[in-house]
């Protein structure tokens, strides 16, 4: 599990943890359309052991985010998946 709480937001990604060539690898359809691009990140969040960030990575919807997962203890990108705010919480309307 990686999502540990509380979950301590921080600022930039673990500078030991280089995942932005395993983002550009990642297969268009995981982005279900959304446009993610940009490379914008909006925020990350450490779990409570530090092990494990989520990198928040901005589509161009507002709360639709590729969500990266790092092992710090590894160094290595986990895993990713698109986090759609929207969808989860009803907020399309």
């Amino acid at each position: 599990m990686t999502f540990n709480s509380p979950m301590q937001r921080g600022t930039e990604p673990a500078p030991e943890v280089e995942f932005w060539s395993c983002f550009d690898i990642l297969p268009p359809g995981d982005f279900r359309g959304y446009d993610c691009s940009a490379g914008d990140v909006s925020a990350v969040y450490r779990d409570v052991t530090e092990r494990f960030e989520h990198i928040l990575v901005n589509s161009t919807v507002p709360d639709v985010f590729m969500l990266i997962i790092l092992d710090r203890q590894e160094q290595s990108v986990c895993g990713h998946h698109l986090l759609n705010l929207r969808e989860k919480y009803g907020l399309d309307g």
